[in-house]
């Protein structure tokens, strides 16, 4: 299946079944996820799996209760760094530079470069620049999901702080950005299923410019 048939096929899926994904499914999307690019390399998020069943029931209600919280098969988590710092600059390059035999002094001009863009600014500024990672990765797992024919539907129609506190995200840095419910979907009970996929027209969504 190409990519482009893939998201013919996907839906924002509004009943999942139940039904389990394969672990070597589940592993290749986030492995999609770990591979997408991200501003200078720095990853500065994290995915959290969540496959308890009573987990998933106390995060349901913070979700506006959407069923599929809890009728998925995973749920991923992603969530952002809630600020940069030199520690978690220079951590990245640390681990950059030793996986490819480099001494640290290798990548210092441009880390220093980084923390003079980085520290200088708010952390809320910065929180929103690393949430705007997290989305490219969220998306590149959202298209793995399809090409395997894994349902997955995006949410970002949840309480950020409380899912924050229910996770202890706030302990490690961390604040919640999206979620992705893996799963397969419930064709006997998904009004959405057999509805025709609709986009803009491509001449009001494109601008060419020679």
């Amino acid at each position: 299946m190409s990519v482009i048939e893939a998201l013919q096929w996907r839906y924002a899926v509004k009943k999942m079944n139940g039904a389990p994904v394969e672990q070597e499914k589940v592993d290749q999307i986030i492995k999609a996820a770990h591979l997408a690019p991200t501003s200078s390399g720095l990853q500065p998020f994290e995915i959290i799996v969540i496959t308890d069943k009573e987990l998933k029931e106390k995060i349901r209600p913070i979700a506006f209760d959407q069923s599929q919280i809890t009728d998925c098969s995973h749920l991923l988590v992603f969530a952002a760094w809630d600020n940069y710092t030199e520690e978690r600059i220079r951590t990245v390059f640390a681990h950059t530079n030793a996986e490819r035999g480099l001494p640290e002094s290798a990548t210092e001009d441009y880390v220093k470069r980084l923390l003079s863009l980085y520290t200088i600014r708010s952390a809320e500024e910065n929180f929103q620049h690393a949430a705007r990672q997290s989305y490219i990765a969220f998306g590149a797992a959202i298209i793995e999901a399809a090409t395997l024919k894994v349902d997955a539907t995006p949410m970002e129609g949840f309480n950020a702080a409380e899912l924050d506190a229910l996770l202890g995200l706030r302990e490690k840095g961390l604040k919640s950005t999206t979620i992705l419910p893996l799963g397969y979907r419930d064709t006997e009970n998904d009004w959405l299923v057999n509805l025709k996929k609709v986009r803009k027209p491509l001449d009001s969504f494109v601008t060419v410019l020679s």
